[in-house]
């Protein structure tokens, strides 16, 4: 079975020139819990994605892959 992208923190990190260490430290988390995050091996709470939205200036939707189809 494929793995299925959730979230997009990973891209939205790199499009923001921001390292996950600098992520984690902000967040008061492991750098290895931001590293499961953008990899989608797990999902952050939705309180860490609105900590997550603020800290990279972003609308929260642009943290997950989208639903619909074009």
């Amino acid at each position: 079975m494929d793995k299925v992208n959730y979230n997009r923190i990973k891209a939205v990190l790199a499009e923001k020139s921001v390292s996950s260490k600098e992520l984690a430290k902000h967040l008061h988390k492991t750098e290895s819990t931001v590293s499961r995050w953008c990899t989608n091996d797990v999902q952050p709470a939705v309180e860490v994605f609105y900590q997550i939205a603020k800290f990279l200036d972003v609308d929260i939707r642009e943290l997950f892959v989208s639903t619909k189809k074009d």
